[in-house]
């Protein structure tokens, strides 16, 4: 059987019909939509042949460095203080695969930041696709790479990082051999037809190799097959027999170092790397469970630490489709079919640590 360059959700659609999943909408890029074009050369980012992994890797250290500045320059960003966050949400425009949510989720998330965490209005970037306003805010691939550079240029001890994203979600056939399943997990930009995806491996090396000790990243990614799409080098997943979370290593084996350069990089994202995720309207408005309900966690007890997150969000995400269910009976099929479907949020981290005693800090 021929290997498939790219991998979609199972949504319904029928054979051969690309289709894309999010975590705000489980629907179909049907019919008459112009399939990707593939992701093609590096062209400078996240190009796998630079930075190695430590002494215990039996290689030599070398300091992680930011891609190559873009050939697009988007606007200087305002703002920064020791909170810095980037906050991405595509609606796709209007056509079959338009999402709902994403800018519900993207508006929440800056809301919340703002008045529970203390981020200043002025050190938050903001993409969104459904104002034109100002083009340099538009979630093209080049800004969105532009504004994760933003995000960790000149970051230093102290510093607290966020990224989130909320749009389609994609995998792509591995092309430098780094993953055990051999397949990247991808993000879409609103020009991904043209431009191409955003790959993890691209994204590892912008946002989590440069990070310098003393300084955190966290990561929210509310979209389908999520779950490594930072390349963190551990996983924390749930033992089903002995019914407790354990770290499991994601580094073993691969090629090239995905670690930061001191700093701690956590990602919390709506799903499993073969996993879709769906839009829920259950918290009084459209948008991605996985957003919503991080937000009501965090909101309902701060200070708790990531096991407790972890258990909380379920627990909301599970009583949220007792109350109102999905937003389509296609979603509602996977819940009762598909063992790994989405609103099981996920944890990876750049080193092990006790998810029990270690409180979120953001």
């Amino acid at each position: 059987m021929a290997r498939r360059r790219e991998r979609f959700c199972e949504c319904g659609a029928p054979p051969g019909v690309p289709h894309y999943c999010q975590a705000n909408n489980d629907r179909q890029m049907g019919n008459g939509f112009r399939g990707p074009a593939p992701y093609g050369n590096w062209g400078g980012y996240g190009a796998p042949n630079f930075g190695y992994p430590p002494q215990q890797y039996n290689r030599p250290v070398m300091r992680p460095q930011v891609p190559p500045q873009a050939p697009f320059m988007a606007a200087p960003y305002n703002g920064g203080g020791n909170k810095r966050a980037v906050l991405c949400g595509i609606t796709y425009g209007k056509g079959s695969h338009a999402l709902k949510g994403s800018v519900n989720d993207v508006l929440l998330m800056k809301r919340f930041l703002i008045e529970d965490l203390g981020f200043r209005p002025d050190s938050i970037v903001v993409l969104r696709d459904d104002q034109n306003k100002n083009p340099k805010t538009i979630p093209t691939k080049a800004n969105i790479i532009e504004a994760m550079k933003w995000l960790v240029r000149g970051c230093k001890a102290g510093d607290s990082l966020v990224f989130h994203y909320s749009g389609h979600g994609s995998r792509v056939e591995d092309n430098d051999m780094d993953e055990h399943d051999g397949f990247d997990e991808a993000i879409c930009p609103i020009d991904f037809q043209d431009e191409g995806k955003i790959r993890d491996d691209t994204i590892n090396a912008i946002l989590v190799r440069p990070l310098p000790p003393a300084t955190k990243l966290h990561a929210i990614i509310d979209t389908c097959y999520s779950g490594t799409v930072l390349d963190l080098p551990y996983m924390c997943r749930m033992n089903s027999r002995l019914r407790q979370y354990a770290w499991q290593d994601h580094m073993s084996g691969k090629p090239y170092y995905k670690s930061t350069n001191g700093g701690l990089a956590v990602c919390i994202s709506a799903c499993d790397d073969d996993g879709t995720s769906g839009d829920t309207s259950a918290f009084g408005m459209n948008g991605g469970a996985l957003t919503q309900s991080f937000v009501v966690a965090m909101q309902k007890e701060p200070g708790l630490t990531y096991g407790h997150l972890l258990h909380s969000m379920r627990s909301i995400i599970h009583g949220a489709k007792q109350q109102l269910g999905l937003n389509t009976h296609q979603q509602q099929f996977h819940i009762n079919h598909r063992q790994h479907y989405a609103h099981e949020p996920q944890l990876s981290a750049s080193e092990r640590f006790d998810i029990h005693s270690k409180p979120v800090a953001i």
